[in-house]
């Protein structure tokens, strides 16, 4: 059996591209999606904040800045098309404390280089008369900044690739990869055997594994956990709420998030951990997020916060890192291996316009 384009993982990335490819090649057996879960979507994609970012943070001229405005646009204009649930809520970014301003006003400055949209400048008041319970000193709006539900955008991305004539495989974990001059050979743990003329390497969590069945171990993964709590009190938030971002942007802070529902949660954290499949949530770190919380919000309830969920980021950031690690989307090694690595947030934010990078630039 051959096929042209192979994509290992279907969590959102892959599938996106394999919408892309499909929609240029729809032959059979054309686009391939392996993954090796028994569903879509069931890891790094299904486990984050399901924030549409708006491309605020990263530097200039990255492929996280460039991707994610243009994700952006592309993502809510698909949600409005497929009528997906989406909400373009506005995220405030908040200093709480005069000594923040600074930070803040390099937020701003940095929007502004970046060019992004309709974020604007808040005074105390402004900010209170959209959030009551803010703790506030100024803020930043950014109004593009939005939610959206994950699962049911990889639903509809799914769906069109098997409307083009794309296959998505299902219990299907690649356990090896080879070159033979051409092709490649990809067998898988049922012992399927195929060739294919390309590989597109999404599998998340495991894309270095992936890589180095060919001989390629072009950065170091640090797997990095970030845990979220739930908040049952009553509430009224409105907007994303977001502390000043860490330094590096390890992460953002640990934020508020309403979801599609109006359901409030905190997080996530940010812990670089050795295990890529442990889920658990540490109930000890309860007060920590209710600290980080209420730093925020000032009428959080201590016994209304509880443990919820947790995510792992593949990041190819160490927390050494000086610098800013931006998206690896390379052919490495072999004509043909399309490597995608450190696929962390606005990963899901610019998965759409990920998806055309590589269809324009390796594959075209």
């Amino acid at each position: 059996m051959h096929c042209k384009y192979t994509i290992i993982g279907a969590g959102v990335i892959g599938l996106a591209i394999a919408r892309e490819l499909s929609s240029h090649i729809q032959d059979d057996m054309g686009v391939v999606v392996v993954e090796k879960e028994r569903t879509s979507g069931t890891g790094i994609s299904s486990r984050n904040s399901e924030v549409i970012h708006a491309g605020i943070y990263y530097p200039f001229g990255s492929l996280k800045h460039l991707l994610c405005i243009e994700g952006r646009r592309a993502l809510y204009e698909y949600c409005a098309q497929k009528n997906l649930p989406y909400k373009k809520c506005g995220k405030l970014i908040v200093a709480t404390h005069p000594d923040e301003s600074e930070a803040l006003a390099g937020v701003y400055a940095q929007a502004q280089k970046n060019g992004v949209e309709n974020v604007v400048k808040l005074t105390k008041a402004e900010a209170l008369a959209l959030e009551p319970d803010l703790n506030v000193h100024e803020a930043l709006l950014s109004k593009e900044t939005g939610i959206l539900n994950a699962h049911s955008l990889m639903a509809a991305i799914e769906k069109d690739v098997t409307a083009n004539n794309g296959t998505i495989v299902h219990d299907a974990e690649v356990i090896r990869i080879e070159h033979s001059g051409k092709d490649f050979s990809v067998a898988l743990k049922d012992g399927t055997v195929f060739t294919t003329s390309f590989v597109i390497n999404c599998a998340g969590l495991d894309a270095v594994k992936i890589s180095k069945m060919l001989g390629q171990e072009p950065v170091t993964m640090y797997p990095c956990k970030g845990s979220y709590f739930s908040y049952s009190g009553r509430h009224n938030c409105q907007h994303l709420i977001y502390p000043i971002p860490e330094t590096k942007l390890t992460g953002l802070g640990v934020h508020a998030t309403v979801d599609i529902n109006g359901s409030l949660k905190f997080g996530p954290d940010t812990e670089y951990v050795d295990s890529t499949d442990d889920y658990s949530v540490d109930e000890k770190k309860r007060m920590e997020f209710y600290l980080s919380a209420k730093k925020l919000l000032k009428n959080i309830e201590e016994d209304k916060v509880a443990p919820d969920m947790s995510g792992i980021r593949p990041k190819i950031q160490g927390p050494d890192d000086k610098e800013v690690k931006d998206f690896h989307i390379k052919e490495d090694g072999y004509p043909g291996f399309i490597n995608l690595l450190g696929i962390e947030s606005p990963g899901l934010t610019s998965a759409l316009a990920i998806a055309k990078y590589v269809w324009e630039n390796f594959l075209a």
